[in-house]
């Protein structure tokens, strides 16, 4: 339709819709309070015309903004290479798809470069927020909530003082699948390859290991720390290697750290299974093409974000902090252990 080379506005909308701009304006803002006739005559209108609504000028209304805020207080580098963030970051965005809300995505180093996102969060300039891989150390947590925004953890908080919703792996759980399958092999010599113990999901999975080989009256066989990606996986084998403890079982806490253990095992002439059995953590799709292909515990990011996103929109819509939900991890049995 022409309008003498000029945009379309509102008032254009509305007159051949047959409608007042008031009318106009609230199917476009809140559709459901207007008759599905006079809301499809709107719709129509828009098409022909070409209208495209002013996001500002409808937040403004609204006070939505209709974004999410997905935080991963983690360097860029490993968001991008780690499967787990991966996997995440598409199960969030296929709930948010669904409920139209657009993703932003914030990343900041847990090691004292989170102001810009803890500026971000203050800010809000989202409705709502989904932490992810959230640190003890990083603040962010307690920013979005000192900010009233609401807010959801992947993993459960590292403070039992935040009242948050979460979705959470049951990683102590994990970490006894993990080692009583070693244990099963015949272990009895069990180390751990750690992840960094300011995570909660870290920490869970070595208690898992503690417990479990106290369960079958054994003792730790050694202690190394890493920081769930394959470099440190990479040093925590060397030193097992070429150290002085000898071990029969390892359980190292995630797949991307396991898959440099292995290489480095390897490397050091480590026979995998027959001088030492390794179980990871995560099953991330590497998993099973390790050499040897990795025995690991199920830890799907896919489904842990997409419960987070599911439970974000329920507190948006109701306005109640929704209870946590908890997954439970299984054993995947492959050649390493």
């Amino acid at each position: 339709m022409s309008l003498n080379g000029r945009p379309p506005t509102l008032e254009d909308v509305a007159r051949l819709a047959g409608v007042s701009r008031a009318t106009a304006s609230r199917a476009i803002i809140e559709p459901a309070k207007v008759s599905e006739e006079r809301r499809s005559a709107v719709e129509e209108a828009m098409a022909r015309l070409g209208y495209v609504p002013n996001a500002a000028a409808r937040s403004l209304v609204t006070r939505r903004t209709m974004s999410i805020a997905v935080v991963v207080p983690e360097p860029t580098r490993t968001v991008f290479e780690d499967p787990f963030f991966q996997a995440a970051i598409g199960g969030i965005n296929s709930v948010l798809t669904g409920a139209d809300y657009q993703l932003v995505l914030l990343m900041g180093d847990p090691q004292g470069q989170t102001q810009r996102v803890r500026h971000y969060l203050r800010s809000r300039l989202a409705d709502g927020i989904v932490v992810v891989s959230h640190h003890g150390s990083d603040g962010v947590v307690e920013t979005a909530v000192a900010a009233g925004v609401p807010t959801v953890l992947v993993g459960r908080p590292f403070s039992g003082v935040v009242k948050v919703a979460y979705s959470d792996l049951d990683n102590v759980l994990g970490g006894r699948l993990a080692t009583r399958h070693l244990i099963q092999q015949g272990c009895s010599t069990i180390g751990i390859v750690t992840g960094p113990l300011d995570m909660v999901g870290a920490r869970d999975r070595f208690d898992g290991w503690r417990t479990e080989l106290a369960a079958h009256g054994k003792s730790a066989g050694g202690i190394w720390h890493g920081d769930f990606d394959r470099d440190s996986g990479l040093s925590a084998g060397q030193e097992i290697a070429t150290g002085a403890v000898k071990l029969d079982g390892l359980f190292v806490s995630s797949d991307l750290m396991a898959l440099g253990v292995l290489e480095s095992l390897a490397e050091h002439g480590v026979r995998v299974p027959d001088d030492l059995r390794v179980v990871g953590f995560d099953d991330i799709s590497l998993a099973a093409y390790a050499k040897p292909s990795l025995t690991t515990v199920t830890n799907s990011g896919f489904a842990l974000a997409t419960a987070a996103a599911e439970l974000l929109i329920q507190q948006l819509q109701t306005g109640v902090i929704p209870a946590p939900r908890i997954l439970h991890p299984e054993l995947v049995v492959r050649d390493s252990a």
